[in-house]
């Protein structure tokens, strides 16, 4: 039943990663962000921290998925 509820829990994340990356990235495409990029040469920082959390619950969620699988 642990194993089931890992599984449940790392689906979870890469199902809010994939979320957070596509939130992040329209973020990217927003007026602020190019409104900053004009002035500082980057994207907000909202833009950017919604695209690192995304691609870290993405990758977690997909070492949690493919843990079961790998038998060492």
């Amino acid at each position: 039943m642990s194993l089931l509820m890992n599984k449940g829990l790392s689906l979870a994340l890469v199902v809010v990663g994939v979320a957070l990356l596509i939130y992040g990235f329209q973020a990217n495409d927003s007026l602020s962000s190019d409104v900053s990029r004009v002035f500082n040469d980057t994207p907000t920082d909202k833009a950017m921290y919604l695209m690192i959390g995304g691609a870290a619950a993405l990758i977690i969620g997909l070492v949690g998925l493919g843990r079961g699988r790998l038998k060492f």
